[in-house]
């Protein structure tokens, strides 16, 4: 069966949890140590998309500190989806999504119309911390704002160290993204030549 590459970038302020969310979808562990993220790097999963493909998920985690914020071009530029990452409890990092987005689709080198319907989807992490000071209806109205007609931003709310609605979160992803049904055609009538030929 044929396996599509699915690149989603986490993006948002140094702290936020963008590393702990990624290892608490991979891996199903947490750590309290903060280590900063230098540059970016990535894991990869398998997941099953609505219509039953699999497809590898290559998640990408990327610096927050705003001295590593020029290497993005080099790691935004290919991406399928964008995961814009705050801390509830945190509303800098809420405010700052704005600037994250901007420069996400800025540094993506997407034309003008693929930058207004690009996969976005955001995740307000922390959730178990009980100092919150960004409301689910302040996330929802900046998501509602910055969606399109065709394309909506879904919120979601997690705690990368429970794992509550982590995986939910990431399996939204798979389904957000829809893999073009005549590449896939393509890849089938080769992989069946090539079954032909044996």
């Amino acid at each position: 069966m044929h396996k599509d590459i699915l690149k989603v970038v986490l993006i948002g302020d140094g702290g936020v949890g963008k590393t702990s969310l990624r290892n608490q979808y991979i891996h199903k562990k947490f750590t309290n140590a903060y280590k900063a993220t230098i540059g970016a790097d990535f894991i990869t999963k398998e997941v099953e998309t609505d219509d039953g493909k699999k497809v590898m998920m290559q998640i990408w985690d990327t610096a927050g500190q705003e001295r590593f914020q020029s290497l993005g071009v080099a790691y935004y530029r290919g991406a399928d989806a964008c995961v814009l990452v705050y801390d509830v409890n945190n509303f800098l990092s809420f405010q700052h999504l704005e600037r994250w987005r901007e420069d996400f689709l800025k540094q993506s080198s997407l034309p003008t119309e693929e930058a207004r319907h690009f996969p976005l989807l955001m995740i307000g992490n922390k959730i178990d911390i009980d100092d919150r000071v960004v409301s689910r209806r302040q996330a929802r109205a900046w998501a509602e704002i910055h969606s399109s007609d065709k394309m909506q931003i879904p919120c979601f709310e997690a705690s990368a160290k429970n794992g509550d609605n982590v995986e939910k979160a990431f399996a939204h992803i798979a389904k957000m993204v829809k893999i073009p049904q005549m590449e896939l055609d393509m890849v089938d009538i080769v992989a069946a030549k090539k079954k032909d030929k044996l």
